[in-house]
């Protein structure tokens, strides 16, 4: 079984504790706990392929961005996400892409770019069109909105990111596997 290391990166608060939960253990979490490092194991299938997700959880805050370079030097595929209801979260996101860039010495890493909190449309402060237009910007990068509480999307932005890696470093018998069924939106 092929294992798969997945950083989930964005700033404080924009729930990226809450999309790692709900996917590894479908519960919401909706109190504020801030997050230093977590780690979590999960099998999954993706495209009929069995395997094995290791998912780091990273701390939001300033204090601990010295941590950052030893995640992205050591993940495979990243999860870069935002809240819509806060811009400066979104804006974060620039220089958080560039650090991975240069930390992985590459122009071509497996990102899914995340518009967290989409049941708070009310709330919103980052159209859908500006995630858009970043994901663009950074090549082929998905660009999805979630809702941890409402489960939107939660599971398609990580097993969309196990297909970017598999895409970008394929095993034997992963190759003409992608599935069409996710939306990519």
């Amino acid at each position: 079984m092929r294992e798969f290391k997945l950083v989930v990166l964005g700033s404080g608060g924009v729930g990226k504790s809450a999309l790692t939960v709900q996917f590894v253990q479908s519960v919401f979490v909706d109190r504020y706990d801030p997050t230093i490092e977590d780690s979590y194991r999960k099998q999954v299938e993706v495209d009929g392929q069995q395997c094995m997700l290791e998912i780091l959880d990273t701390a939001g805050t300033e204090q601990f961005t010295a941590m950052r370079d030893l995640y992205m030097k050591n993940g495979q595929g990243f999860i870069l996400v935002f809240s819509i209801t806060a811009a400066s979260t979104f804006d974060e996101l620039t220089e958080l892409h560039k650090q991975i860039l240069r930390v992985k010495d590459s122009t071509t890493v497996p990102i899914v770019l995340v518009g967290n909190k989409c049941d708070l449309e009310s709330d919103r402060r980052v159209a859908r069109e500006k995630g858009d237009q970043l994901s663009a910007r950074w090549g082929p990068t998905p660009y999805f909105e979630t809702s941890a509480r409402e489960r939107t999307n939660v599971d398609e932005v990580f097993y969309e990111l196990v297909r970017r890696i598999k895409e970008q470093n394929p095993s034997r018998g992963d190759k003409g596997k992608r599935s069409k069924k996710c939306k990519i939106l």
